[in-house]
């Protein structure tokens, strides 16, 4: 049976009745169970008091229970028969919510009872909470005072309370301003300041002249054992905040703020018996102070009158208006102020610029620091590539990064290789002369790839000829895979050499060299990599053993009739000069030979129609010494078909030692258009 009774209380109502068992005082039956909850209004609570209670007993309560919890917490789980004394004494004092919290009483009964127990009866009420008593609630800084659903607070005489509703303090903002000379104290001097205080005095005085403040004997302000402010006073000016100040010595007197503006702070915390301070205000002709921000002031003097000027020179690593002086002169002017005034900053060199590709990375970009004198560490992100110069840079005093590396191709170097020297010629294996081109229409040739956008060729392959025409692929060995499972380069320019007259009466091939940029930078794999290029002057030896590859004219059925299908290399020597002076003749035309040029071959080998372009590089690809170099490009030669496989054989190429530097100066401007 429950009962619920409401009576009328001023503005609130009152929440009272009895909760007991179903079935009390006869007892309750097996699969019994209650569910009850009541909530309290703000600032007060639910409690019951249990007077009778004679429930079935097991091991933590496991058959038949009470349990009581405040907001889903429980507070008290209950069996057996307990008396009312123990109810009173130990039980009754816990049940009770929270403030504006519920209570929950939950019953139930098993499937069986030895005897019938008659049940639990108790009463609920509604009760004030006293919050003045709760420590986590009450946060009065000094008198506290319960009421019905909810408490104030009060201060002592002098203080009053502040916008928050809990904390004393005093009225300690004042302004002043106008005043040219004064006091300005904390709260109670030379007694002793009160707690919880937040002062503001405010001074002001014409543009002309500055305020100076003197500190009267006695100051004392709160400071911990550490050093530290506990409490403070700190001064505002136009340009600046002086303090904190705190413990037994004051600021140096006279304290000149060189401002005909400031603020006066002083704030206590809410515990201490301290003194504080009295300020003596009084005023004085401006003057403009060195300006040492950063930077050096000529002539140095420890102030200066309005009319005189002087010269700020940024120091190192510090420039002024928007990165654009290093130096500028300034006037002081009657206000105290400098004019111009500009603050040197410290210079940001920003972020470099690594380039296209992203080959070029930062090491942990996000913990990187772009202002002067800060380092930053690189990388290249693929092992195709070797980083050139320090791995770190370091921002100078310029704003410019010192020493940027560059992630250079690695060149000349095959990750694929085979063994054993092959007169005759032999197939290679694909990446084993990775830097070899191909250049299928409109003529048929080789190129060899120099860096990731560049190739160089020979110029009668490409003379004339519009890029748009030019057909050139890299990364395979196999010529049928052209236009199908292979896509050609796109290239942006060819770049014939300038001295190069064209060989349209085939008697002169000098300066036989082309260049071609590539649209974008290819992708660098085992497949694709970069022949190195050779020292300048670095001089073709008589008997030098080299590799020449392409795909050109191969001997087949007892003639050379046809090109190859899949990419051809061969190891030949050098001729001497003499021998390359003795010139085969062409089209029964004589032909010249210059010392941009050099000629190689052998018996049966040697390089042949459609090989035109392609790379001579040294050491020869057997020796299995690396890098290799290009120091010849085939150029032209005397006809295969003059002596079989195993006549005498004589190419001629291109000295790539004598066009390094018109080759390095091509690059460098095309980079810089």
């Amino acid at each position: 049976i429950l009962f619920l009774l409401l009576l009328p209380c001023s503005s609130y109502s009152t929440l009272l009745g009895w909760v007991e068992s179903p079935g009390y005082p006869m007892g309750y039956l097996p699969h019994t169970s209650l569910n009850w909850t009541r909530c309290a209004p703000k600032g007060q609570t639910v409690s019951i008091k249990l007077i009778h209670m004679d429930l079935e007993n097991s091991q933590d309560c496991e058959n038949d229970a009470v349990k009581i919890s405040s907001n889903g917490n429980l507070i008290a789980l209950l069996c057996g028969k307990r008396d009312y004394e123990e109810l009173q004494e130990s039980v009754n004092p816990l049940l009770f919510s929270s403030a504006g919290g519920c209570l929950t009483l939950l019953f139930h009964s098993d499937y069986s009872n030895t005897k019938r127990h008659t049940g639990f009866r108790g009463f609920y009420t509604l009760q004030d909470f006293n919050e003045c008593e709760d420590e986590q609630i009450n946060k009065c800084t000094q008198f506290c005072h319960n009421f019905v659903g909810g408490y104030y607070c009060s201060c002592r005489h002098g203080y009053h309370l502040d916008e928050d509703k809990h904390t004393c303090t005093v009225g300690c903002a004042e302004d002043l301003s106008g005043l040219k000379r004064g006091d300005v104290s904390s709260p109670s001097w030379p007694g002793e300041y009160a707690e919880n205080v937040n002062c503001k005095y405010t001074l002001s005085v014409e543009d002309n002249l500055q305020l100076e403040l003197h500190f009267s004997e006695g100051f004392d302000v709160e400071q911990s054992p550490e050093g530290n402010c506990v409490d403070e006073l700190r001064i505002e000016t136009h340009s600046e905040t002086l303090g904190p100040f705190c413990g037994n010595k004051p600021p140096h007197s006279p304290l000149l703020t060189h401002s005909s503006h400031i603020q006066i702070h002083f704030t206590s915390d809410g515990s201490g018996t301290n003194k504080g301070f009295n300020i003596h205000f009084k005023t004085r002709g401006n003057v403009c102070r060195p300006v040492t921000s950063n930077s050096n002031t000529t002539p140095l003097k420890q102030e200066y009158h309005w009319g005189e000027s002087v010269t700020v020179t940024c120091d190192l690593g510090y420039v002024a208006s928007d990165g654009l002086l290093k130096r500028y002169d300034t006037t002081c002017q009657s206000n105290g102020l400098w004019a111009p005034m500009y603050p040197c900053e410290i210079v940001d060199c920003g972020w470099p610029d690594l380039g296209r590709g992203g080959i070029l990375q930062l090491v942990n970009p996000d913990d990187q620091n772009t202002k002067y004198g800060s380092q930053i560490q690189f990388y290249c992100t693929s092992k195709f590539y070797k980083l050139e110069g320090n791995d770190t840079s370091t921002c100078n005093a310029d704003g410019e990064w010192t020493g940027m590396p560059k992630c250079n191709e690695v060149c000349g170097m095959p990750e694929t290789s085979s063994t054993g020297r092959i007169l005759g010629g032999k197939a290679a294996l694909l990446g084993e002369i990775p830097w070899q081109l191909f250049i299928t229409t409109p003529k048929f040739g080789g190129a060899s790839l120099i860096n990731d956008q560049w190739a160089v060729t020979a110029a009668h392959v490409v003379n004339d000829i519009p890029k748009e025409s030019v057909q050139l692929y890299g990364g395979l060995i196999d010529a049928t895979t052209t236009g199908t499972d292979v896509s050609p380069i796109p290239i942006e320019k060819i770049i014939v050499h300038p001295s190069y007259r064209g060989a349209s009466l085939q008697t002169n091939y000098d300066n036989d060299i082309a260049l071609i940029k590539f649209t974008s930078r290819v992708k660098l794999g085992p497949n694709l990599l970069p022949i190195c290029l050779p020292e300048v002057n670095r001089g073709v030896m008589e008997g030098e053993q080299g590799t020449v590859s392409g795909w050109g004219a191969i001997f087949q059925d007892n003639s050379w009739s046809r090109t190859s299908d899949v990419l051809q290399y061969v190891d030949i020597p050098v001729f001497p000069v003499s021998k390359c002076r003795n010139t085969p003749s062409l089209s029964n035309k004589a032909m010249t030979f210059t010392n941009n040029m050099f000629c190689a071959g052998g018996k049966g080998t040697d390089s042949c129609k459609g090989d035109s372009g392609s790379p001579f590089v040294s050491p020869m690809l057997s020796s299995g010494i690396g890098p290799h170099y290009l120091i010849g490009i085939v150029s032209w030669g005397s006809p295969c078909v003059r002596g079989g496989a195993t006549g005498d054989k004589k190419g001629y190429y291109t000295k790539v030692e004598n066009y390094v530097n018109w080759i390095n100066e091509i690059k460098k401007n095309e980079a810089q258009s």
